[in-house]
């Protein structure tokens, strides 16, 4: 066994407290968000029931994932017309320029904070 592995396996819980796997070595029957999001469900406020763990070599560490089951898990909430007309009007405010106030057609860089029309025009004032 490696050591890498044997850092990553403790199906009893004794060491970090949950049950915890290496990675792709999880039981059948648990699933991460991502993968419950895929097939249409949610966690639904059930208590995490045990975690993947992957020896990442250069950040030093580890990268944990939770795992959830999936027999307790809820379908998703539909989304309601009121969420789908608030994610428009967030959508539309990352896409239009505090500047020229107009809509751009794509999500403005917060680094920059204006759209690359702005931002050229600021760039030849400043030459």
């Amino acid at each position: 066994m490696s050591h890498a592995y044997g850092r990553c396996f403790d199906p009893t819980g004794a060491r970090y407290g949950i049950p915890t796997y290496p990675f792709r070595l999880a039981p059948d029957g648990l699933a991460t968000r991502r993968q419950l999001r895929a097939k249409g469900l949610r966690p639904g406020g059930q208590p995490i029931a045990a975690q993947v763990m992957r020896a990442n070599r250069r950040a030093g560490g580890v990268q944990v994932a939770y795992l959830y089951w999936i027999d307790l898990a809820k379908p998703v909430r539909p989304m309601t017309s009121r969420k789908w007309g608030a994610l428009a009007l967030a959508m539309l405010a990352r896409r239009t320029c505090p500047r020229c106030l107009l809509d751009v057609g794509y999500c403005i860089p917060r680094s920059y904070g204006i759209c690359g029309m702005c931002l050229v025009a600021e760039e030849q004032r400043a030459a």
